[in-house]
């Protein structure tokens, strides 16, 4: 997943083509996101534990803290972790693709 972060507090994404309206995260490490334009679905974010920001996470209820920065329009932690929802709604569309491929009954078209 290649997600953009910061941890500037000041990293201003009021530019971003998409706006994050609610988030909601799990205990294994999905989190639920919803977009203004109404798309919807999970990222998993577990395999972020291993990277020295992300090591409090190792806490479950410390990444189940996540809120929507609403002046921002993306999801952010108290710890300053904040990422760019434009790169979030790509891998958002990503997955979904990934499963839809993937899913029973589809299967490569053949020539």
């Amino acid at each position: 997943m290649g997600l953009a972060l910061s941890h500037r507090p000041d990293l201003r994404t009021e530019g971003s083509l998409h706006r994050i309206s609610e988030c909601r995260a799990s205990r294994d490490y999905k989190l639920w996101l919803k977009f203004e334009d109404g798309l919807e679905g999970s990222v998993f974010l577990g395999n972020l534990l291993d990277v020295g920001a992300f090591s409090a996470w190792r806490d479950v209820d410390q990444f189940c803290r996540v809120v929507v920065d609403r002046k921002a329009a993306t999801v952010v932690w108290g710890d300053g972790i904040r990422f760019d929802p434009d790169i979030l709604y790509q891998d958002l569309l990503s997955s979904m693709a990934a499963k839809e491929f993937n899913s029973p009954g589809v299967s490569p078209a053949v020539e």
